[in-house]
């Protein structure tokens, strides 16, 4: 029997979900539900459902992203707000600072009053929605209220900026709602009546209700071969001048306001009410739009080409009119309309305003629309919109084109007699060039920005040449050379009201510090930079200050407070979009894991990372070589190619972390492949630059892989412990220290060392727990060396295989995600952060096809697959 609810045909179970987390959310559990599917399937009919049914205690704020060629930044929000007079509202009115806007929204949806929001097409979505509306899932269980996101899943692939939203959501209750087609039980019992052969109406529409109800809705007769066919025949039966009224409302996506539509059709908006009665188009709190969007897009793409751009030119000169126009809106038909001098006028201000709330995509797009007119403007505002340009290709990983843009803004500066926009812009060209490795062009940059800026007696532009430079002398290991001119800018920046230049310079004092032996200070002078970057609302320096935080704290062991501030980091850049650094903390994250053990949840997040379809640039020699370095232990043959370009890369580049993360990594590799002669080629040229004391852990690491290549090594002053016992001979303190810093393959490989059968059987083992091949191939041959004729053979592939695809530790995850454990229950039991166990949770749910924790562990009962009861470590 048919089940249907208000008009919503087999929509019961899904209508259920969502009032179920309104209960929830009463209770002050909040979550997410996520409502997919195709284009037409019902998510707007289903979600308008629920809204109207949730209980008048519940406040209800609703806003949809639009198909704009650069979306509205904070769009639906702003929408969302609209005449609340609260908290999100007010922050909308101002410049749109991320972190106001984050509050807000937090606090707007806080309260004993459970909230609601709906965010609808965030397949649509800007860059600062993005941001703003990750932020929030990871605070959504605690503020007793729902969000509700609806998407069309088949245009979200794996590159769309809407999965780091959609990553975000295993830090929340989050229910996933697929909408299916309807059946053809359901499709019939539509067509009962209407003359419509239901056979043939479902053979064309596969249940899209969307496409079922517009033919239904035309006159009786053939069914129309396609959606278009349909919406275009319901248009043919309207009046002359409702149809024209149409044609205009159908340029302008998502809705139109209803002022604008007063502006654009005057007498005519009457008209409309024929396409109302028909159900075409609807009268919405927001304005007027088409019953849905696939209707609006097929009225539009059937106009001429010069009626499209006439009507694009109508909206221009209506919103034009208006006393604050809609700026990404205006550009959207400016550029539709191909009106050169509308573009020129509003996109440079579109850019600016996307750049300082975070949307940068959007910034990019606009920026793009402009250059095409670049003649229409003088050499000066020339040369700040290519500086502009390049600082959003830079944020967009295009860091190539970054250092293009950059070079034709410092041209175009040049003959202007203005040294302080210059030696800026000189800075920021010298920032793109080292992001693309160009180390020496880039230091050539940064040395003219400083000479270019020193006579003008501009502090604050001085302190910043002088704190890039003191940087680039820190970056490349040149730290005694760093200090002094890190304190000048310092100097320079705190008169100068330059707060952001002042945490930078702490920032690079720190990381110099380090490398000249002062680590505990040189963590507080980062810790400072980072606290004061927080407080004043540098997020950039934030940013930086996480990077070097995580980068130090990964040298010097300290995983457990590297793990903290990669977590912490990883949520601050990803919600405000500083995906470069992002990328740099997951990279820590990831080394973590190998340090730790957890080799296959590293590879799979390195590998991820390696094959980021951006332009890496220097983040090459971060990623590449540990990724490398795992595929060198499996003893996979393509390590070799990855790890001499990675070599080959940082040497070029010579950035002090990725000297020392390739040359160590090509070392091992060199032990594992039985070449000394590439081990010797490292060493010789890696020593020099790690012979400052703080770089000490680096260096020992280093000679602990070229001496189990047979070149003479010894421990040195000031050499760590327990790499100083492996490289004076005491393999047992050696190991010990390893197994209680909760390193395996270390351990194993000092066990190894030992001469007792025993002990390196046991170090075998720990080799294949790891699937470090190569290096359990060695321990094979040492054994047989030890008399042990028939050592064990490595497990076979069947016997590691798993029916739902899921690794040991997976499998392990999933136990205990299948008793309710949470992440952070986990994590205890298995003595895994939280971080790797979110990462693993995510990954059951992938490769289960499970939309919720609940749904894995069915899926998982009814493969028999888990081992409830069995036990685990840890436990």
């Amino acid at each position: 029997m048919l089940r249907m609810r208000g008009n919503l045909l087999e929509r019961d179970r899904e209508f259920g979900q969502l009032l179920a987390a309104v209960g929830e959310a009463r209770a002050g559990h909040g979550s997410v539900a996520v409502v997919v599917g195709e284009a037409g399937i019902g998510k707007t009919s289903l979600v308008r459902a629920f809204t109207r049914a949730v209980s008048p205690g519940v406040r209800v704020l609703t806003g949809a992203c639009d198909d704009l060629m650069a979306p509205r930044t904070l769009g639906p929000l702003r929408d969302a707000a609209r005449g609340t007079k609260g908290p999100l509202e007010r922050a909308l009115a101002g410049d749109c600072a991320g972190q106001e806007v984050f509050a807000a929204l937090s606090e707007d949806l806080s309260g004993a009053q459970p909230a609601v929001l709906v965010v609808e097409d965030v397949h649509w979505a800007d860059d600062a929605t993005i941001d703003a509306l990750t932020h929030l899932v990871g605070r959504i269980g605690e503020l007793g209220a729902v969000l509700v996101l609806t998407f069309r899943d088949d245009e979200v692939r794996a590159d769309h900026p809407l999965q780091r939203l959609l990553g975000a959501l295993v830090r929340a209750a989050t229910v996933r709602i697929p909408l299916r087609p309807l059946s053809p039980a359901a499709v019939t019992s539509l067509a009962a009546g209407t003359g419509r052969d239901p056979q043939a109406l479902y053979a064309v529409t596969r249940g899209n209700p969307f496409y079922v109800t517009e033919v239904l809705a035309d006159a009786p007769g053939a069914v129309p071969d396609t959606v278009a066919d349909a919406v275009l025949a319901r248009g043919r039966l309207l009046g002359e001048d409702c149809l024209a009224a149409l044609e205009q409302l159908s340029v302008v996506p998502t809705h139109v306001g209803l002022e604008l539509a007063d502006a654009l059709l005057g007498d005519g908006l009457d008209a409309l009410a024929e396409a109302e009665a028909r159900g075409m188009v609807e009268v919405r709190p927001q304005g007027l739009a088409f019953r849905h969007e696939l209707a609006r897009r097929v009225i539009e793409h059937a106009l001429p080409t010069l009626r499209r751009r006439a009507l694009n030119r109508t909206v221009v000169h209506a919103l034009r009119a208006q006393q604050r126009p809609d700026l990404d809106r205006l550009v959207h038909h400016a550029v539709q309309a191909d009106d050169a001098d509308a573009v020129v006028e509003y996109a440079p201000r579109a850019a600016r305003e996307a750049t300082r709330a975070g949307s940068h995509r959007q910034a990019l797009t606009h920026f793009e629309a402009v250059l095409r007119h670049r003649d229409r403007f003088t050499p000066a505002e020339r040369a700040r919109l290519m500086d502009d340009y390049a600082w959003e290709l830079f944020i967009a990983h295009r860091f190539a084109d970054a250092v293009n843009a950059g070079r034709e803004a410092v041209r175009l500066y040049g003959p202007l007699h203005d040294p302080v926009p210059l030696g800026e812009a000189l800075v920021r060209l010298s920032r793109h060039l080292y992001m693309t490795g160009a180390t020496d062009a880039a230091e050539e940059a940064a040395e003219r920005a400083v000479h270019v800026l020193e006579p003008t007696g501009h502090a604050p532009a001085r302190s910043f040449a002088l704190a890039h430079r003191g940087a680039l002398f820190t970056l490349t290991g040149h730290s005694e050379r760093a200090v002094p001119i890190l304190y000048r800018a310092r100097d320079l920046a705190g008169p100068a009201g330059r707060s952001d230049l002042v945490a930078m310079c702490l920032n690079y004092l720190g990381v110099a510090q380090a490398d000249l032996c002062e680590p505990a200070h040189a963590q507080h002078r980062l810790r400072e930079s980072l606290e004061m970057s927080l407080r004043k609302g540098h997020h950039e320096s934030a940013a930086r200050s996480f990077i070097n935080l995580a980068e130090l704290l990964y040298r010097f062991g300290d995983l457990a407070a590297l793990d903290r501030y990669v977590d912490e980091g990883l949520t601050f850049t990803r919600e405000r979009g500083f995906w470069a650094h992002a990328y740099h903390l997951d990279v820590h994250r990831c080394l973590s894991l190998v340090r730790r053990g957890e080799t296959t949840a590293a590879e799979e997040g390195l590998r991820a990372l390696v094959e980021d379809r951006h332009d890496l640039g220097m983040l090459h020699v971060y990623s590449v070589p540990p990724y490398a370095r795992l595929l060198a232990r499996r003893g996979e043959a393509r390590a070799e190619a990855l790890l001499a370009e990675a070599w080959r890369r940082a040497l070029r580049q010579r950035s002090l972390p990725g000297l020392a993360y390739a040359g160590i990594a090509y070392a091992e590799w060199a032990w594992l492949s039985r070449r000394p002669d590439v081990a010797t080629t490292v060493q010789d040229t890696l020593l020099p630059y790690l012979s400052q004391p703080g770089r000490a852990p680096f260096r020992a690491e280093l000679l602990c892989y070229t001496a189990r290549s047979g070149l003479p090594t010894e421990a040195f002053d000031g050499c760590p412990e327990p790499y100083a016992a492996s490289l004076r001979g005491d393999w047992r303190a050696a190991a010990e220290g390893w197994a209680g810093a909760g390193m395996p393959y270390e351990q194993a490989l000092e066990l190894a060392r030992s001469g007792e059968p025993d002990l390196t059987l046991r170090a075998l083992r720990l080799l294949e727990d790891l699937g470090a091949h190569a290096a359990a191939s060695l321990v094979r041959e040492r054994l047989r060396s030890l008399g042990l004729r028939r050592a064990p053979r490595g497990p076979a592939r069947g016997t590691r295989a798993h029916p739902a695809g899921l690794t040991a530790r997976q499998s392990d995850v999933l136990d205990l995600v299948a008793e309710g454990l949470t992440n952070a229950q986990i994590a205890g039991r298995l003595v895994l952060s939280v971080r790797t166990v979110d990462h693993h949770v995510a990954a059951i749910l992938g490769k289960l096809g499970a939309s919720s924790r609940r749904e894995a562990a069915k899926t998982a009962q009814t493969l028999g697959v888990l081992r409830l009861g069995a036990p685990l470590p840890g436990r």
